[in-house]
């Protein structure tokens, strides 16, 4: 099936969870935020939130940072 991946189309396999999808590409340990559709996904619904056709996904990375 094909999901829209921060603004561009990604074939993935029918019932794809979120960490899943992480894992896909190479994110799984990684401090990130996860939106499905305009909803923000808690870490903790990662391996249960199920992705479907044409879903929107946003993966967004913390970056460590700041001044000294």
């Amino acid at each position: 099936m094909i999901i829209i991946l921060n603004g561009e189309n990604k074939q993935v396999d029918n019932n794809t969870n979120i960490d899943q999808l992480l894992q896909i590409i190479d994110l799984s340990d990684k401090r990130l935020a996860v939106e499905v559709n305009e909803q923000i996904v808690p870490r903790s619904e990662f391996s249960e939130t199920t992705l479907q056709e044409s879903d929107k996904v946003e993966i967004v990375q913390a970056i460590g940072g700041g001044s000294l």
